[in-house]
């Protein structure tokens, strides 16, 4: 068994698209549209491993959670970047670009080597080697 993909709920689903496809080098599908519920969606994929769905829909109301604080749930996805160098790289340039980094580079007390940025929709990405 795999995760095929994991979903998210997005305000603006053009500007999300956008950022995966320049920031982690991710492609599209043709976007999906079910006028009748109000919906949309793309399909994002990596090369490899789960894809991510990012969809659309007016009716669907914020998440009351803050970004910065932890809650129960989904709370982040991880994408591995294939160094530490690649992680310090795209960390700096998504702060550069004024993305949230809320925290890191940093080695783990297990092992891992990570940082944690935040999307334009404010969902908490783990990059890691």
């Amino acid at each position: 068994m795999n995760i095929e993909h994991i979903a998210l709920w997005s305000r603006d689903i053009e500007a999300l698209k956008g950022f995966y496809c320049h920031y982690f080098d991710a492609s599209a599908n043709e976007k999906y549209t079910n006028q009748k519920k109000g919906f949309s969606s793309y399909f994002l994929s990596f090369g490899t491993g789960a894809r991510l769905e990012i969809m659309q829909n007016a009716n669907i109301p914020d998440n009351k959670n803050s970004v910065a604080e932890q809650y129960l749930g989904l709370i982040h996805f991880a994408i591995s970047l294939g160094s530490e160098k690649k992680v310090d790289e795209l960390t700096a340039t998504l702060s550069a670009d004024g993305f949230s980094v809320l925290d890191g580079p940093r080695t783990t007390g297990d092992g891992y080597y990570e940082s944690l940025v935040l999307d334009p929709e404010g969902n908490r990405i783990e990059l890691t080697v």
